[in-house]
């Protein structure tokens, strides 16, 4: 069932790029925003991750942590991670346990692929609320990172 605005977010605990262990419930009294991705060093993803890198100032005067969610195993996001020089954390979900649970995830995708991650944005808010779901069918497609920041400039 998809994620609606107004509900509890759906709890979970991945690991960075770093090996270290983040959990969601942990971070009450900050806004997250979630970023879930099909795959690492693609071209579409590169351009969104480079985006939310390039405004980062704007999410840490909100009071917001950035996440990045993708199947990718933690040692493919650290080189990622490396090469775009992101400045915010990016987490493995390779068991699709987290992108099955915000209940987006390609039951097939390209070339027959199954259980990738769709491209997706989520705000939550200081409670553990979620304030915003965008859920994109198309991977071509980017969030719509205008709406994003008003929804979280109102949290602030």
């Amino acid at each position: 069932m998809a994620i609606q605005v107004g509900q509890q977010a759906p709890d979970f605990t991945l690991y960075n790029s770093d090996k270290e262990p983040v959990t969601l419930s942990s971070l009450k009294g900050k806004n997250v925003l979630l970023l879930f991705f099909p795959f690492a060093f693609t071209g579409t993803c590169t351009k969104e991750l480079c985006s939310t890198r390039d405004n980062l100032t704007f999410y840490q005067d909100v009071n917001a942590e950035v996440f990045g969610i993708s199947i990718d195993s933690v040692h493919s996001l650290r080189r990622f991670k490396e090469d775009l020089n992101l400045n915010f954390a990016l987490l493995s979900d390779f068991n699709k346990e987290v992108s099955t649970a915000y209940d987006t995830i390609y039951e097939t995708f390209s070339l027959g692929m199954k259980g990738v991650s769709k491209r997706s944005a989520f705000v939550i808010d200081k409670e553990g609320i979620v304030r915003y779901a965008e859920v994109l069918e198309n991977a071509s497609e980017i969030p719509n990172f205008e709406a994003i920041q008003n929804c979280l400039k109102g949290l602030k």
